[in-house]
């Protein structure tokens, strides 16, 4: 854990060089004000210019809200990408997206035109001030779980040493 906070501490911050090869960027995609259809092929596009296509995606999934319910429900999609970019430049990637897109922050868990959660990067595991890889509530979230098992049933959470199948069938036996 601690060698991948150390290797970003370390790097010279003006080169775009990255020491981080080809990794499996699993991205959590949400939004449940507006247009919610149009606000995921948006930011799937956005996420395409800088990312490349993605590897992987799930289907669309319509899903409750969770965290705060007195919201209106979510479209939430997978997608997973293949990069090679330190870890706090992804999430600069994404926060210009989401921003860009129209996304305001108000209030944790509160209604969102768009939400770009980063799940998974590889097997790494990162803690930064704005950001920690693997994403830690994402084994307690039907909704990033379920197309998380459609696209990457076998992949191996990293901390929790569980595969997602594995942490998909502990959610579902508490329900």
């Amino acid at each position: 854990m601690y060698c991948a906070i150390l290797a970003e501490q370390t790097m010279d911050l003006n080169t775009t060089e990255s020491p981080y090869k080809d990794e499996l960027l699993v991205l959590s995609l949400g939004t449940n004000l507006g247009d919610r259809f149009s606000n995921l092929l948006r930011a799937r596009e956005e996420l395409s210019v800088h990312f490349g296509e993605p590897a992987m995606e799930s289907r669309i999934y319509d899903t409750a809200p969770w965290g705060k319910s007195d919201q209106p429900g979510f479209l939430n999609q997978i997608l997973v990408f293949d990069v090679g970019l330190r870890p706090m430049m992804v999430l600069d990637t994404i926060l210009r997206i989401e921003k860009e897109l129209g996304r305001i922050r108000r209030e944790k868990w509160g209604p969102r035109i768009i939400d770009i959660d980063v799940i998974f990067y590889g097997d790494l595991i990162f803690e930064g001030d704005d950001l920690r890889i693997p994403h830690p509530h994402m084994a307690e979230r039907a909704f990033v779980l379920e197309p998380l098992l459609e696209v990457l049933p076998d992949f191996r959470h990293p901390l929790q040493d569980k595969t997602i199948r594995e942490l998909w069938n502990a959610l579902e036996s508490v329900k």
